[in-house]
């Protein structure tokens, strides 16, 4: 276990603490792309309707609900729990894999729940696919892979995509 990077969000943070943005993610990757995994945990609407790097893997670590929670006001989202069985069909504990989500909190608990599968090159893209807010509705994300000239599309890759029975 590493020690916390206090300049992340709590909800960034990994065991592993292993941490790249998107634009050094997307490097990382050119230089290795035979041994580097980039893997999209975010939800088959949003890999069809936001995008996804297309090289990445795309399997799901949740899937939304569609009971509605009055305390919280929204549908809540429910981890998968086949998530680690269905990344080891596609790759090894020892294999290097950059994990991206919208924002970097769920690819945290990719990262955490793949440390604990005995993974140990699991890096967190702290930034996602999409970026953080500036923390009002009118501004634009700041950073993730979109906005840092990542390659992407919106072309689904089946053969490239893991999804929950």
């Amino acid at each position: 276990m590493s020690e916390p990077n206090t300049t992340l969000p709590k909800e960034k943070q990994t065991a592993l603490g292993l941490y790249l943005t998107a634009k050094e993610a997307y490097k990382k990757w050119q230089a290795d792309p035979d041994q580097v995994m980039i893997l999209d945990v975010r939800t088959p609407e949003e890999y069809l309707f936001v995008g996804h790097p297309p090289m990445a893997w795309k399997i799901p670590i949740i899937a939304q609900t569609y009971e509605w929670d009055v305390e919280k006001g929204q549908f809540p989202m429910k981890l998968l729990p086949d998530f680690v069985a269905r990344v080891k069909e596609v790759t090894k504990p020892d294999a290097t894999i950059l994990i991206t989500c919208r924002s970097g909190g769920r690819s945290a608990i990719a990262c955490n729940l793949l440390a604990q599968a005995g993974f140990t090159k699991v890096h967190n893209i702290t930034d996602g696919m999409e970026g953080d807010a500036n923390g009002d509705s009118e501004s634009a994300p700041q950073g993730g892979w979109k906005n840092s000239g990542c390659p992407w599309t919106k072309k689904l890759t089946p053969e490239r995509m893991v999804l929950p029975t």
